[in-house]
């Protein structure tokens, strides 16, 4: 990282650096990674170009520092809840801290910090010294959980409960849109609690099986050709910018990767799709068309709440994992232009609340335990968004074994025990 601080480490030097990492992080929340200029940057801290690059000569050396920033604070937190003698009381230190951070961030008392959406789109050049201080994260945060031993948690099932605490955790900018700064306390204890104690009832049992998903047709399509069968090449592509932008944001998801990744001319890409803006839009509505397909398949399911939303759950997490996947990452749709953005988000919220409806029949029908279901709704949706990346960790999981290894913990606790339950 080329970080230019040759100047005397003045006072006056690190609160505007200070300053112009707030801004950044704001731009790079708002716009992504790609999104962001160094122009902007300078604007809104009312320096020039040049007065930015004094700090920071590229915008990748901007954004590094944002992340080692960001990923200084986790790790800070993670290490004052691992002072703690048991893995409850470590876990519900760390997620109740990390929304006290976000409530001081909303009351505008601490500055905000870049989430780790778009980690994966820095350069080589710069991404080495940010992924060594993600994985030292990741490792403070998984000894919160405990020991990877014959006698808890091998070290694959360890690693796969370390993404989904984390995964869940940083899902609070989704999950505290409809409450008051003065509320995330609340949420964080409702959200501990189902970390800790899961969704079960007793009597409940959890089953890591379920039936693949047939490819759905989307509204966009079954408006178009209204064809039975989607075309196999449309669907090429579909899957393929959806890897990328998963992987790449959606700027970084451009024409020519997506026509390079399946070896196909550009040619081609606009034979199917006139924009990129198009191409991305069919994308997010053949993951909610996905989304929709299994919650009807779970709707007409015979059994309770917990049967149909486990059911549910299965059917997505394996989906994400088989050739037919992945689904799109919801916070894809943070990086999207505005006129696509708004759309997307209230999208999401309703396909959300599909998953509280199951919660709600679970716990009227005495399956699942008394909890709040909006919490539920978004840890579920939280859960089978972060499969995406669980490969990442968790290498050998695979599309039969995802819903034990990832899916589990959820619905039982985050220290349920290894082995299947029967019965």
């Amino acid at each position: 990282m080329d970080t230019k601080v040759s100047a005397p480490q003045t006072r006056r030097f690190l609160r505007k650096r200070e300053a112009i990492l707030d801004a950044a992080a704001r731009q790079f929340n708002r716009d992504g990674v790609r999104g962001a200029t160094l122009a902007g940057v300078a604007q809104s801290v009312g320096l020039i170009t040049n007065s930015i690059t004094y700090y920071y000569r590229r915008k990748e050396d901007l954004a590094s520092a944002c992340f080692l920033r960001a990923i200084g604070v986790v790790t800070e937190l993670a290490h004052e809840a691992a002072r703690h003698e048991s893995a409850a009381a470590r876990i519900t230190h760390f997620v109740s801290g990390w929304y006290a951070i976000q409530r001081d961030i909303a009351r505008q008392a601490r500055p905000e910090l870049v989430s780790f959406n778009e980690v994966r789109t820095l350069p080589p050049s710069h991404s080495g010294a940010v992924f060594d201080a993600y994985n030292d994260m990741f490792r403070a945060v998984r000894g919160l959980l405990g020991k990877a031993s014959a006698g808890t948690f091998l070290r694959t099932q360890l690693n796969a409960r370390t993404h989904l605490l984390l995964s869940l955790t940083m899902w609070v900018r989704l999950l505290v849109r409809r409450h008051e700064p003065d509320d995330y306390d609340l949420v964080a204890c409702r959200v501990c609690d189902i970390l800790l104690n899961g969704l079960a009832a007793p009597g409940a049992r959890w089953r890591d099986d379920a039936p693949a998903l047939d490819m759905p047709i989307s509204r966009v399509e079954a408006a178009g050709a209204a064809a039975a069968t989607p075309d196999p090449a449309a669907l090429d592509f579909l899957r393929a910018a959806t890897a990328l932008i998963n992987e790449q944001g959606y700027r970084g998801a451009s024409v020519d990767r997506i026509s390079a990744r399946l070896n196909v001319t550009k040619g081609s890409f606009y034979h199917h799709h006139v924009t990129k803006d198009d191409l991305v839009f069919a994308c997010f509505e053949h993951s909610f068309a996905t989304i929709r397909l299994a919650n009807a398949h779970a709707r007409a399911h015979p059994g309770s709440g917990w049967d149909r939303l486990g059911l549910a759950s299965r059917m997505l997490v394996r989906h994400q994992l088989s050739r037919q996947g992945p689904l799109l990452r919801v916070t894809a749709w943070s990086a999207l232009p505005p006129d696509l953005r708004q759309g997307t988000l209230h999208t999401l919220n309703g396909l959300t609340e599909k998953f509280g409806v199951f919660v709600v029949d679970g716990i009227i029908d005495g399956s699942i335990r008394p909890l709040d279901p909006s919490v539920a709704a978004q840890l579920v949706s939280a859960m089978i968004n972060a499969v995406a990346e669980l490969p990442l960790w968790a290498r050998g999981v695979t599309e039969q074994t995802v819903a034990a290894l990832f899916a589990r913990p959820l619905f039982l606790g985050i220290g349920c025990q290894t082995l299947p339950d029967k019965g």
